[in-house]
């Protein structure tokens, strides 16, 4: 978080974006839910994503010195600050982390 990623970068550069949000649909809310009812979450995630056209790369989060398990997530690609916020609001989601043109990945806070 906050240092620059030049393979994030990269990516931005190839898939033609200046910005990328990783988010995820996992445990609303941070109350943890079944496997079956963050796959179905990430499932109406994924098709969001696809009715506003958009790209993305799987992946997992998690953070290395926590305990709270790894959350199935997103990188998605060209999705704005506004836009990212509005999705992992309408998920039930604390925080987003994204990243702009500067390719410095941000945590940014929900609620």
């Amino acid at each position: 978080m906050g240092e620059f990623n030049p393979a994030l970068a990269a990516l931005h550069a190839a898939a033609g974006v200046d910005c990328s949000a990783f988010i995820t649909a996992w445990n609303p809310f941070s109350s943890q839910q079944e496997p079956a009812r963050n796959l179905s979450l990430q499932q109406a995630l994924e098709q969001a994503l696809q009715q506003r056209g958009l790209r993305w790369i799987g992946g997992v989060g998690q953070h290395p010195a926590d305990a709270w398990p790894g959350e199935e997530s997103l990188l998605v690609l060209g999705l704005t600050l506004d836009d990212a916020r509005a999705l992992g609001a309408q998920f039930g989601q604390n925080a987003i982390v994204w990243s702009g043109a500067d390719a410095l990945p941000q945590l940014i806070l929900l609620r």
